[in-house]
Order: structure tokens, then sequence, then C-alpha cells
């Protein structure tokens, strides 16, 4: 979910190898686990800050500006649209924040749901991510694709089919790799964080190299020619909000870092507030520029608009140039998915939420086979069923905004269930309900823009949640027999 974008979407962490734990069963049908040792704590503020931008920052800000673009039809929605998505993920991350201090368990998104509501809901809830997870892998091939075609194909050959062929190919490649046992290193975070930043920040030097003239004043349209109302603008901005979102996605994974970090009270807040600062500076800055040197009404339609800023800078071998650089950035997301998303099935296997054979591990290269075979699959056959991002992206968000808001729900019952918790060891979201509350609004309004404008996408994915419900109690009624 960029934005979506990072590996870090998984719903499972990598189990820390300082904790351990003991599942204790509340009944039959619930279980969590409770930390039996105190989670070492490492982080420190700049660490946590650069993980909160690192699991933002992705592929989408080079690709989602056209969308909201064309949605927005007028500078100054475009710009509300940039804001509003900024504020509405600092309201999420504070209340996740919450949520990580008042439960810090390994794998606490799963978790949290399975104690605030139900196993099956967690299922479900997690099933969901997984696939939305595959379908942000999915959607960055395409964009990747979309780059790498325009260097290395003719004209003639610059269609979607072969944009397809080249994010499924990307994706194979990757999975052949990592089953011969590649293993990702996670010391180079904060120095691929940084990189990140400074190839935003070369972007943004393209508005000194020169900028367009807008050739026609934007005008905002309505379906039947009439001056626009506010509830036009309200539809349009919902629009909108479903790309920025994407964009914005990633620091639900905060929830997953309330036990181990340095004087939590302060730094989580403080980490927050560093990280997406940065992040709303540098999107809604590059927003700017692209307005400004590739013009409103052409961004609407434009294409590999970061090998465009780029080309007004290095001249014709910038555009070729970034174009290779976005296409290798896609590849190394795409590898750290297919590495973390089957160690997320491989933890429900282990705690029987999936069937155990998604738990087995290939005993000479340690690679969890089956889990990451299953993975992507899935994320290929959601390319070649959707076959374009923008299709895409209505899966992914919708199934986002439904885990977003009801994850984000839980920090009413756990204040219940946990106020018995020191508050000086734990870290408070600041102005509760109003922000959780804000939160949970803006991602069922977003929800419900997707199915004002693509039906399909949102009844889809009620279906597939409903479909896991079913499942896991079938599930449950076989393994009682």
């Amino acid at each position: 979910m960029d934005d979506g974008e990072t590996a870090t979407h998984s719903a499972f962490p990598i189990l820390h190898l300082h904790q351990t734990a003991s599942i204790i069963s509340l009944s039959s049908t619930h279980q969590f686990i409770i930390p039996l040792m105190q989670q070492k704590k490492q982080l420190s503020l700049f660490d946590l800050s650069m993980i909160v931008v690192s699991l933002v920052i992705g592929m989408g800000i080079f690709r989602t500006p056209v969308n909201v673009a064309a949605k927005a039809q007028i500078p100054e929605l475009f710009y509300m649209a940039w804001f509003i998505g900024g504020f509405v993920a600092f309201c999420g991350a504070l209340t996740y924040a919450e949520i990580g201090s008042r439960y810090p368990v390994t794998g606490g998104y799963y978790k949290i749901f399975s104690k605030a509501y139900h196993p099956s809901v967690a299922f479900a809830i997690n099933c969901i991510v997984l696939i939305s997870s595959a379908a942000s892998v999915a959607a960055i091939s395409i964009i990747g694709a979309e780059y790498l075609s325009k260097i290395i194909l003719p004209t003639e050959m610059q269609n979607e089919t072969y944009r397809v062929v080249i994010a499924i190919a990307t994706i194979l490649v990757f999975y052949l790799i990592n089953l011969l046992g590649l293993k990702a290193s996670s010391k180079t975070q904060n120095v691929l964080t940084v990189i990140k930043i400074v190839l935003i920040l070369t972007l943004i030097c393209a508005v000194f190299f020169g900028e367009q003239t807008q050739t026609t004043t934007p005008i905002f349209k309505t379906t039947i020619g009439a001056l626009p109302s506010w509830t036009d603008y309200g539809k349009a901005l919902g629009l909108c909000l479903i790309a920025v979102s994407f964009s914005y996605a990633g620091y639900a994974q905060t929830i997953n870092f309330g036990g181990e970090v340095k004087e939590a009270k302060q730094v989580i807040p403080r980490s927050i507030i560093i990280g997406l600062t940065i992040i709303v500076a540098l999107y809604i800055i590059l927003n700017y520029v692209y307005v400004k040197v590739i013009g409103f009404e052409e961004l609407k339609t434009a294409e590999s608009i970061a090998a465009i800023l780029a080309s007004k800078i290095f001249g014709p071998a910038g555009y070729n140039m970034f174009s290779v650089i976005i296409f290798i950035s896609v590849m190394g997301y795409v590898n750290v998915n297919l590495l973390s998303n089957p160690r997320a099935m491989f933890a429900m296997g282990e705690e029987g939420a999936l069937p155990k054979i998604f738990s087995k591990m290939n005993k000479k290269t340690e690679v969890i086979t089956w889990s990451l075979t299953i993975f992507t699959v899935v994320a290929v056959v959601i390319i070649f069923y959707a076959k374009t991002f923008d299709k895409i992206l209505n899966y992914t968000i919708f199934l986002e905004s439904i885990s977003m808001a009801s994850s984000a729900a839980t920090i009413f019952i756990l204040r219940k269930r946990t106020a018995h918790l020191d508050k000086k060891t734990i870290y408070t979201v600041p102005l509760y309900p109003i922000l959780p509350i804000i939160f949970i609004a803006a991602y069922t309004f977003v929800a419900l823009s997707i199915y004002a404008d693509d039906p399909n996408a949102a009844l889809n994915g009620l279906y597939i949640f409903v479909g896991f419900l079913i499942i896991y109690f079938i599930g449950r009624l076989i393994n009682k027999k």
C-alpha cells in the first residue's frame, strides 16, 4: 500500500530474535502472544524517523500525480488533495503509534485484530493485506514497465500488452532469484532512505532549468456542463485521495515498533512528526515542480514524469538514465516484497491461521518455497487480470481502506482493555478521539469514492473479505472434525 509501496506493507514483520513469547489461550478460538521478555530498546529518534520515511516514500510519487491531476482538473484541488493526504497520514501514524505502544508484540498487525475483534477478522484482514501487498507489487511493476518500455521498445510496441509482459517478467526473475536463497540486509535501510531523498531533491532542481508556460487555463468540468457545485468538488477530491492514499501508505507499520524505541513516549511522536514533515514537504514541492515544468494540463496525461524532469536537468540522456534508475528501484521493491511477504504467510502458517504447508521451509536454501510461490502467483494474476496501474490502484486502495479503518478503530477497544497501564511508559495520541476519528472517516470516504468510481473493484473487495471469513470458519470446522 506507497505509497504504498514499500516492502513493509507486510502485515507480519520478521520475528525478532531478542523476543521470546508464549501463546496464551483465552478460549478455543482466541489466542494471542504475550511477550515473556521485554523487547530491547534499540531504535533512536533518527532511526525511527528514517523508518517512517522509508515506509512511505516509494515509487508512487513518480506516477500517481498524473492520476491526481486528471481527477482534480484544477491546480487548487490538486494541491489540496496532497495537503489533506499528508494531514490524514499524521492522524493515522500517531494513532498507530499509540496502538503499538499499548500492545507491543511481534506481528502486532495480526494479533491486535485477534485480540480486539475475533481471530476470523484477524485472518480475513491480514489475508486482505497480503493480497493488497501483492497488488502493490503488481502496480509498482507496471510503473517500472512504463518507464523501461519507453527506452527499450519501438513506438509501435509501447502498449499495454508489452508492459504487462515486462512487469510479469520482472516479478518472475526475482522469484527465481529468491528460490536460490537470496537474502536482503536491513542494515542499508538508512542509506537507501537518504538516497531516495537525494533522488527527489535532484528532480526538484528541474524547476531551475526552465519551466513550461501553461497553454490553457484549467477549468473544472461537470458531466452536465453546469457550474460545479460543492458536491462536484467533493466527489473530485475523493477520487484524488485514492491515488494520494497510495503514495502516503506505509506508516501503519509504526504499530510494530512500540516496544523497541528508546524513550518511546517522547521519541515516537517526534519521529513521526519529523518523518512525515519530510515526506509531506518533499511531495508538495515535487508536485509543484511537476506542474511548473510539465504544465498542469500536460501532467494529466503525461507518462514517465520523473524522467521528464531528469531530461530538463541532464538533457535527452537524462530521460533514459532516469528511466533505468526508476526500473532498478522497482526491481529492488519487488525483491524485498518477495522476501518479506512470504514470511508473513509463514507466520500465519505457524500459528495455524493458514494451512501448515505455508510454514514449510526448504532445509537446504532456507527458502519458504510454498509461501513464496503463492505470493508470486497472486501478484502475477493481478497484473494479468487488471493490466493497468489505474485498475490495480482501485483494488489496492479499497482493500487498504478496509484494513486501515478497522485497524485504527482498535484504539478505542485497546484503551479500555489497557487502562491499567502506566501512562508514563506508553505513548498516547494527542486530541483523542478526534485524530483517530478523522483518520477512520478519511479512509471510509476514500472507500466510498472508489465505490462511486469503480463499483466492481469495491464489490470484489467486499466479496474477498467475506470469502476469507468463510474460509476461516470452514477451516475451524474441518480442524474440529
